[in-house]
């Protein structure tokens, strides 16, 4: 069989770890910097047995029932085995003990410690020590000669020992190793070792090569390397048989080697690179376990057969898969950590990581085939090579295969593109992998599914978060459920396909309100359930045939449809349906999937089509669901929390790095739910691993978002990041809008709020940095309201000239917010008669309640009256009659409904539902037209941007007016001279009308102008400005309204302090004379408007007597007659 290698799992906390076997190889023993030593039956032991013996352990020995440590209190202490009770100390240091190991009977112990001494002691009596003096730093590592005459030991200082242990002498030294003043300095342990047996050879890892010295004459006989390893070895460990040697290096390589022959016979490469610390063979030397520096352990099988012993054909026969079998996903294994590392005893139990080397690694840690690149040394040889001579000799017999010599680069082949990575497995969101006997099968907002899958009882315990959706169940698992799902109606469960049993999808309808509340389905005999997940009302399933299979709750079979890949995983939430799957083949240890996003309500629709999913470099997809308010979120190994944003074109948008809360490199965030309001990421901090044990329960932490943006630590950054935290966070409440769901209006509101409150600060940061432009950049995404604070505060901090930007800006904004809402009522009064007239159409002509005038702000429908009667009058020039509204009802009550659409005449439509025949004030009239815009450009602007007529283009805010009332206000009062009109009193007489259902159509072409008392007074440069604006214009005859003002503006400001204090006289001179003036005036049209009134009172009565005569047959056109007589 070739070489596999297991999935790590963590065993210790950070820091250095020790391994070996116990004396028959039925267990693997560790300890690490936590003080614990632990006991495993086999790698996949949940729950090994652990004894903790002192603060910290930094290395162990273990022989004849006795187990030897080095802890932190400077002693080496000694406990039996396996029970784990103490047996007293046998030694103490003036400093720590670094490495201890037992002679070949297990005798004595031999100890280094870290003030510089070697002390050999007698186990059955620790009075018997002898002590060893001669190194001038920390010792490293000491090994026992299997005759007991020498001792070899490594030291800080840089050299490499031999004592004659009887004599406690020194009998060699080398200089070999770089100095250093610590162990944790030291760029290797150097744990140096005999060969087993007769102890001829002593293996010392020497940078990137083991040196091997032979025992007396302590002559250099060889060297073994390899070209792959770039980083100094750490550990060497001999077989039991003493013809093979393995070592470990700091960057990760595990590397074995045939001492006869001095080649290369197996390396592979940690999964993650960290550093190899502990390298135990198994006693029948057919594993090897190995701890990195990170305390995970980890198990490499099919090392060498029975009689320790593996002949050259072997190597030639571990070949290197073909590319489709990189993707051979028939196994038995699943993830330990949710990894895409396939953990199966076949060559591609390894993927490439972190290292570039690593490209010319094939999934089994093994060499590829890529002779043209590398230049093997003579110790090393190409298994590639080898498996490619093999297959001309397969006839010949394998024990008298001997190996080749390497052919031409030119000859060889080999491909020189990037390495694939082998696919991820299907996996459910919320379950700890399935090998574990207790086990978590999902947890979610709704609640948590476990599994417990002892000898004594397999069960599944359904608990509810809220009680109040349903007690808790306990439910048999006879059929071995190994994926579930839950929701507030229903738990959904499926089981693998047997040899006897297809896969089936068994649910509980708990919410049911009859008396069968389950169901199963029956997959088809060559298809298997890899994924499912509930939604509101629906349950779906992926298979391994690439189909996805949804059923109501109630188990009635609905859509099926294709996936374009293997599925990975799923998740539901109300009417969304989410599925990742495997869009193509991922390369250099990347994943490569896809999305799609599904809707399953009555308008079923694809919202995502198989987009790509982005994942962080070299990473998995560890966690796919839903917000509780219903965003689609996901999260990767490297622990990026990514979020849907709906608000930029359903980009994805990364929230959180759980990697940044985690204190350890090993401890992980196991995420449970996400909620957005509040704004809480809840998940399990897993100390030294990716997922949580089932007992005791876990306890739920709660993470903050954080987007990623740059230089958060300033004032700017944190702001930028507030406010776009805000707007993503809160993009759900339109989500829910759109799509009919009820959600809390003040919270949108607090977020408005909360956003420009931001902007403001902004805002005002970008002034004090003189950022003028960046201000206007800000000003564009503030709402209206906001951008007349940042107008008033650009004026006060004496920024005219982005004052003056801002009020365009602000201009600009108050005629699309006025536009938008037109808009909008347009539309709804558009549907709304189109459904009156089908239902007049269709059923009967009695009036109905949609006739009825709708109730709006009275300031609102006195605006639209204006715009709305200019439009009609010409409406009647073009359109001499009209015919005659169906219903009495709808003719009587449409004048007082003052919504009605407003259709402009040239597109030759009219208003059904208006009586055209309106009184016109001639006075009013001949005011000035932009007077009447002064109110509805602010309020309600004419449809369609159609201008009124005689509208001049409107000007903008000037920062020198002092307290303009409004923008449409300032421009029309800054360009014309003052009229003072009065404006018509008629809010009582519209209050008495509404009181008796009356509706008659009001005169109301002007618009109310400014009260004499309130009038605003002229500043001397607008007096100026009317003088001099034929020159300007003769001057620059192509220049607008803004250019002028400003040309205006400079040219005001170069006049001397003299002329400009003159203007400013002549203008208070004239406001004295315009009072005045302005006084008169408003007496006159006093008597005119009681003139005016007398006549609409005269016209009113004989409207009402005519309306009971003959209400229903009087046309427009003599409507407009007995209009123009009487206003003669």
């Amino acid at each position: 069989m070739s070489l596999s290698q297991k999935p790590m799992r963590y065993g210790h906390t950070e820091g250095h770890t020790d391994v070996c076997f116990d004396d028959t190889g039925s267990c693997i023993v560790t300890c690490g910097s936590d003080g614990d030593v632990r006991i495993w039956e086999s790698l996949d032991d949940d729950d090994p047995k652990s004894i903790n013996v002192g603060e910290k352990a930094y290395s162990f020995a273990l022989k004849n029932g006795r187990l030897i440590t080095a802890v932190s209190n400077n002693t080496v202490q000694m406990h039996t085995f396996p029970e784990g009770v103490p047996d007293g100390i046998l030694t103490r240091f003036t400093m720590n003990a670094n490495h201890v190991v037992f002679n070949f009977d297990g005798s004595k112990v031999a100890a280094g410690s870290s003030d510089f001494m070697v002390k050999v002691v007698e186990v059955a009596d620790s009075s018997q020590q002898k002590t060893f003096r001669g190194h001038d730093a920390p010792i490293l590592s000491v090994s026992f000669d299997p005759k007991d005459i020498f001792l070899a030991s490594a030291s800080c200082d840089g050299t490499v020992r031999v004592w004659k242990v009887s004599e406690q002498t020194c009998e060699i030294s080398w200089s070999l190793l770089q100095k250093c003043n610590d162990m944790v300095n030291a760029k290797s342990v150097c744990r140096l070792a005999w060969q087993p047996g007769k102890g001829k050879l002593l293996a010392i890892p020497v940078e990137r090569v083991i040196k091997l010295y032979r025992r007396e004459s302590w002559e250099h006989q060889f060297d073994l390397l390899n070209n792959f390893i770039a980083q100094p070895l750490n550990v060497v460990a001999w077989s039991p048989c003493g013809q093979y040697v393995a070592a470990g290096s700091v960057g990760g390589y595990i590397v074995i080697w045939n001492v006869d022959t001095k080649k290369c016979m197996e390396r592979v490469k940690h999964e993650k690179g960290y550093t190899i610390c502990g390298l135990a063979w198994h006693p029948k030397g057919n594993q090897i376990a190995y701890t990195d520096m990170e305390g995970n352990l980890g198990l490499l099988e099919n090392i060498c057969d029975v009689a320790g012993k593996k002949s050259d054909h072997k190597a030639s026969a571990a070949a290197v898969k073909d590319y489709d079998d990189l993707f051979d996903e028939d196994n038995d294994e699943d993830f330990l950590n949710r990894d895409f590392i396939e953990p199966q005893s076949s060559p591609k139990a390894v993927t490439n990581d972190e290292d570039e080397e690593d490209d010319h690694m094939v999934a089994s840690g093994r060499p590829r085939n890529r002779g043209a690149i590398l230049e093997d040394d003579e110790n090393s040889l190409d298994i590639g090579l080898l498996k490619a001579n093999s297959a001309f000799d397969k006839e010949d017999d394998q024990e008298s295969l001997v190996p080749v010599q390497p052919v031409s680069s030119t000859q060889r082949p080999f491909y020189e593109g990037p390495m694939p990575t082998p696919r991820q497995k299907p996996f459910q969101s919320g379950s700890t992998p399935v090998h574990l006997i207790h086990r978590f099968m999902a947890w979610n907002s709704i609640g948590i599914i476990r599994c417990y899958g002892d000898e004594q009882e397999n069960a599944i315990d359904v608990e509810f978060h809220d009680t109040a959706i349903h007690h808790a169940m306990h439910l048999p698992n006879s059929l071995n459920h190994t994926m579930a799902d839950l929701s507030s109606e229903a738990v959904l469960l499926a089981c693998e396909r047997t040899e006897e049993l297809a896969s089936k999808l068994h649910c509980i309808h708990f919410n049911s309100w009859d008396s069968n509340k389950e169901w199963t389905v029956d997959m088809l005999p060559d298809e298997e359930v890899e994924a499912l997940c509930l939604g509101q009302s629906w349950a779906a399933c992926a298979t391994s045939t690439r189909l996805l299979r949804v059923f109501t709750v109630g188990g009635v079979q609905k859509e099926i449809f294709s996936l374009p890949g293997p599925v990975v995983s799923m998740a539901g939430h109300g009417e969304q349906l989410l599925v990742v799957f495997h869009k193509g083949t991922g390369f250099e240890g990347d994943q490569c999937l896809g999305v799609q996003l599904i809707e399953l309500g009555r308008k079923k629709r694809q919202i995502l089509h198989g987009d790509p999913l982005p994942l962080s470099r070299k990473s998995y997809l560890t966690w796919v669901g839903f917000s509780a308010e219903g965003t689609p979120s996901y999260a990767d190994s490297e622990g990026i929390v990514r979020m849907l944003n709906r608000g930029l074109g359903n980009t994805w948008t990364p929230v959180c790095n759980t990697r940044e809360h985690c204190k350890g490199k090993s401890d992980h965030y196991w995420i449970v739910g996400i909620h957005e309001n509040p704004q809480q990421l809840r998940c399990i901090p897993c100390k030294g691993a990716r997922f949580p044990p089932t007992l005791p329960r876990p306890a739920v932490g709660v993470l903050p978002f954080k987007l990623p943006y740059c230089q958060t630590a300033t004032d700017k950054g944190q702001m930028e990041e507030q406010y776009w935290h805000s707007v993503l966070f809160h993009n759900y409440l339109d989500y829910l809008s759109q799509n009919g769901y009820e959600y809390d209006e003040s919270v949108k509101g607090q977020a408005v709020q909360e956003q420009q409150n931001l902007l403001m600060k902004m805002f005002a940061l970008s002034c004090t940095l003189d950022r003028e432009f960046r201000c206007m950049e800000l000003a564009e995404l503030m709402t209206q309201n906001a951008t007349s604070l940042a107008v008033k505060y650009a004026s006060r901090s004496r920024r005219l000239v982005l004052a003056q930007r801002l009020s365009e800006l602000a201009a600009e904004k108050a005629a699309e917010l006025a536009a938008a809402e037109d808009c909008g009522k347009e539309e709804e009064e558009e549907q709304q008669e189109d459904f009156r007239k089908h239902l007049n159409a269709c059923y009967s002509n009695t009036p109905t309640e949609w006739d009825q005038p709708r109730v709006r702000n009275p300031q609102r429908q006195q605006s639209t009256e204006t715009c709305k009667e200019e439009e009609e009058e010409e409406e009647v020039e073009e359109t001499p009659e009209v015919s005659r509204p169906r219903s009495p009802t709808l003719r009587r009550s449409a004048p007082t409904a003052k919504s009605a659409v407003i259709v402009p005449g040239s597109q030759g439509r009219v208003n059904p539902f208006k009586v055209s025949g309106s009184q016109k004030d001639p006075v009013a009239h001949s005011a000035n037209i932009l007077d009447n815009m002064t109110k509805l450009s602010k309020k309600n602007p004419m449809p369609n941007g159609r201008a009124a007529p005689k509208k001049e283009k409107g000007s903008v805010i000037k920062p020198l007016v002092p307290k303009p009332k409004s923008i449409q206000a300032a421009a029309a009062a800054f360009f014309h001279p003052r009229a003072s009109t009065t404006e018509k009193k008629t809010t009582e007489k519209k209050t008495e009308e509404k009181r008796e259902g009356k509706a008659e159509a009001l005169p109301e072409t002007q618009a109310p102008s400014e009260n004499s008392d309130c009038k605003r007074p002229k500043t001397g440069f607008q007096l100026w400005l009317e003088e001099n604006r034929s020159r300007i214009l003769a001057d620059n005859p192509d220049f607008e309204e803004t250019e002028i003002i400003k040309e205006g503006m400079s040219q005001f400001r170069i006049l001397s302090s003299e002329e400009r204090m003159a203007w400013t006289e002549k203008a208070k001179g004239r406001e004295i004379d315009d009072s005045a003036e302005g006084k008169k005036r408003k007496r006159l049209e006093d008597v005119n408007a009681d003139g005016q009134e007398s006549q609409e009172k005269k016209l009113k009565d004989d409207t009402d007597s005519a309306g009971k005569s003959n209400s229903f047959k009087q046309s427009i056109s003599t409507k407009l007659s007995a209009f123009a007589f009487n206003q003669s």
